[in-house]
Parts: structure tokens; sequence; C-alpha cells
């Protein structure tokens, strides 16, 4: 469980700094960006590790990277190419 923890949160770093490697632009303080990789991927392993009740160590490494992805992608801005309309 421990080692699962840890790689959870490892997938969690490799997945922020491709975020900020990518997207810094877009994206709010590069310490924001890791803090919130590494939380969403220990939140999606504890998740998938309770609901599958200690399954195979790959499940719950990819229910992690796609709970760290969808918080790291919460936290994207828009990329400034929006247009208002002028009748709003």
């Amino acid at each position: 469980m421990i080692l699962e923890a840890l790689g959870s949160a490892v997938l969690g770093i490799v997945l922020a700094w491709a975020a900020v490697h990518r997207l810094s632009h877009r994206l709010p303080a590069t310490r924001l960006v890791f803090a919130t990789g590494i939380a969403g991927a220990l939140f999606g392993d504890f998740v998938t590790h309770s609901a599958l009740d200690s399954g195979s160590l790959l499940v719950s490494l990819l229910g992690a990277a796609v709970v760290s992805a969808a918080s790291v992608s919460l936290l994207l801005r828009p990329s400034g190419r929006l247009r208002h309309s002028a009748t709003a």
C-alpha cells in the first residue's frame, strides 16, 4: 500500500510536470500545479483502491492518473483567443 501511494505521487508529479512544460502560459503558479497533481493522484488512488478492494496495482495507478489529469485540467485558463460578441 505504501509503494502504491508513492507510485501514485510520482505519477502525479510526472503529469504535473508535463502540464507545466507544455501549458505553462495557461496555468497558475507552478507550485499549485504540482500540489494539485499530487493530491489528485493520491485521491484517485484512494478512490480506486477503495472501490476495487485492493485490486491490481495497474488499475489503481490508472485511476490515479485519470483523477490527477482531471484535477490539473481544472486549473487551465482560457488561451485568450475567445472573442466576445458586440451584442452581449
